[in-house]
């Protein structure tokens, strides 16, 4: 495909950054989750694969982010994002060929490379394009794409499930993802044009001290348990529930619904009571969303425990992505790649051992309840790094980013 040489808007750039992220998170990784109990009931797959492939397809994003951090060429990292577009749209379509477990770990595990190539470098190479040409890094509306991309993923299974089976859904979602390869691949340009990055976009004020950082890595680990649960359970957790069966993909519906205007409203209450309060906040809620559904079975306590999940998790990313933009100017790749680290050891982990007590006990109660007591464990964190916040630089706004 060839790019237009003409200078795009911003919209159009950020255009291409959402469409990028519904096709390489929302197809290529969250459509999984409303698959997983037509996948149950139409290919006899059990909990625990549907755990070890979502273990296989972090184990693929973890990969990616590894990658990612070693990567300082602009050229090179437009050239594997790109890469990640198509790899997004042939891993979907993998799923489709077959009843393979191997087939189906290789594609998620691919999946994982292509939605690290969506988020990473496709959000650092548009900051990058847009701190370039004196725009405001407004990421919040790209990062609006991950919610859009829940929102599409379940749409399409759910009207393709009308009329086909397991594969047919696979191949809509294919044919989806091909669309949306136009736009994400057009809308950005190359990364070699406009001014110059400059020492103004670098802060002043000293790092943080090591325990600050150490603290907020335990906070992040625990809070990729409390989101990865949820990612991949939700829809099968609720249909577990007797009086809510059939409403599995509605749930995971209202989770996208509740993750599209997150990151920016996130972003406006950081700018009131920072950052920290206001991840302390998100935890606190995403811990309630998390106990809900094994305190109660009721509809009123699945549609609140969705809506808090898809609230908080991505607030939850782009406060602590934002933050460490804040906190480490001059090097906040390498920072974000020792959180994500953590974040995608959790990610890995989280699926698989909840996969396997839920099959032996038939419930993912207590799965959750050892994930909300994580999460109250990266609250404690959260609430001594506070205390430590003398010690760092105010959170105040800046334009660096990953590039």
């Amino acid at each position: 495909m060839r790019r237009p040489d003409h200078q795009p808007s911003h919209w159009s750039v950020l255009g291409s950054g959402i469409c990028a992220l519904i096709l390489t998170l929302g197809v290529a990784r969250f459509a999984y989750t409303p698959m997983i109990p037509i996948l149950h009931s139409e290919t006899g797959m059990g909990e625990a694969l549907a755990g070890w492939l979502a273990g296989w397809n972090y184990l693929g994003y973890l990969s990616g982010v590894l990658i990612v951090s070693r990567l300082r060429d602009l050229r090179i990292k437009d050239r594997l994002y790109r890469a990640g577009l198509l790899l997004a749209v042939i891993t979907t379509l993998m799923m489709a060929m077959g009843e393979s477990p191997v087939l189906w770990g290789l594609s998620r595990y691919l999946a994982g490379l292509s939605s690290a190539a969506g988020l990473m470098l496709g959000s650092g190479l548009i900051l990058n394009w847009l701190i370039r040409h004196d725009h405001r890094s407004e990421l919040g509306v790209h990062f609006s794409g991950i919610g859009l991309g829940i929102v599409v993923g379940v749409l399409v299974v759910a009207g393709a499930g009308l009329v086909w089976s397991w594969q047919g859904q696979w191949l809509a979602l294919t044919l989806v993802g091909a669309l949306l390869l136009i736009p994400a691949w057009l809308g950005l340009p190359t990364p070699d044009r406009g001014q110059p990055l400059t020492p103004r976009h670098l802060g002043a004020a000293p790092e943080p001290r090591a325990s600050w950082l150490w603290l907020l890595q335990g906070a992040y680990v625990c809070a990729g348990f409390g989101y990865v649960i949820n990612a991949t359970f939700t829809v099968l957790i609720t249909e577990q529930q007797p009086l809510l069966q059939g409403l599995g993909d509605w749930m995971w519906l209202l989770v996208g619904v509740a993750a599209i205007p997150a990151p920016i409203l996130w972003d406006r209450i950081a700018r009131r009571l920072g950052y920290l309060r206001t991840l302390q906040i998100a935890y606190g809620l995403q811990i309630v969303g998390i106990v809900l559904p094994v305190v109660s079975g009721t509809l009123l306590a699945a549609i609140i425990s969705a809506f808090l999940f898809g609230f908080t998790f991505i607030g939850i990313v782009s406060l602590v992505l934002t933050m460490v933009g804040v906190r480490y100017p001059a090097h906040p790749a390498q920072i974000m790649a020792r959180l994500t680290l953590g974040y995608g050891i959790a990610q890995i982990l989280g699926p698989v051992l909840a996969g396997e007590v839920a099959e032996i006990s038939g419930t993912f109660d207590g799965s959750l309840l050892v994930v909300a007591g994580l999460m109250v464990l990266g609250l404690i964190c959260l609430q001594i790094m506070t205390r430590l916040a003398p010690h760092a630089p105010p959170s105040t706004p800046t334009h660096e980013g990953p590039t």
